[in-house]
């Protein structure tokens, strides 16, 4: 068994080196998925709900991957791949005032809209009500994770690395919107 998963990640790196952008789609909407299920499991739903699995899938591939991407390769270029404490604090900063509101705004929007298909005025009095929050939370955990990412990780794997947080932040995001329907029901 040892040998398969090594020669899966071996295939995997190789993709990564060959495929970086295809590559990092593929892996976030893998990993969107993974927090999705575990996401509905975790808030009781007996059968999962396969269309917003799909949808999930659909952002982390065709969103979060390649912003992730593009993100991480123009951060490098406007601080020329330094890795000093400065530079370090300079593109964590940078990442949680545009990247971070960014990202939360879009994905509120999108499970709004596209997953629980709620019509605009009914999202955006949502986003109203909830985003100032979210978007303070965001910024009491992300900062560390952008800190980690930029000083230790390299730029190659980096955004595999956030997918691999945002799992666990996702799975957060699911199941504060869930206890924010029950309590007002």
């Amino acid at each position: 068994m040892g040998s398969v998963a090594k020669k899966g990640l071996q295939q995997y790196m190789l993709q990564l080196q060959q495929h970086p952008l295809r590559t990092k789609a593929i892996t976030a909407g893998v990993l969107s998925a993974l927090s999705d299920i575990v996401s509905q499991k975790l808030s009781g739903i007996q059968k999962l709900q396969i269309k917003r699995i799909l949808l999930k899938v659909l952002f982390g591939f065709g969103y979060l991957g390649p912003f992730g991407h593009y993100l991480h390769i123009l951060l490098d270029k406007l601080f020329k791949g330094k890795k000093d404490t400065t530079t370090v604090a300079k593109k964590v900063a940078v990442e949680q005032l545009t990247a971070s509101p960014w990202n939360n705004l879009v994905f509120m929007v999108y499970y709004g809209m596209v997953i629980d298909g709620r019509p605009w005025s009914q999202v955006k009095t949502k986003l109203k009500k909830e985003y100032p929050a979210v978007q303070f939370t965001s910024w009491t955990f992300w900062p560390v994770v952008g800190w980690v990412n930029h000083q230790y990780i390299p730029q190659q794997f980096r955004v595999i690395f956030h997918s691999l947080i945002a799992v666990g932040w996702g799975i957060f995001l699911n199941l504060r919107a869930k206890s924010m329907a029950l309590t007002k029901g």
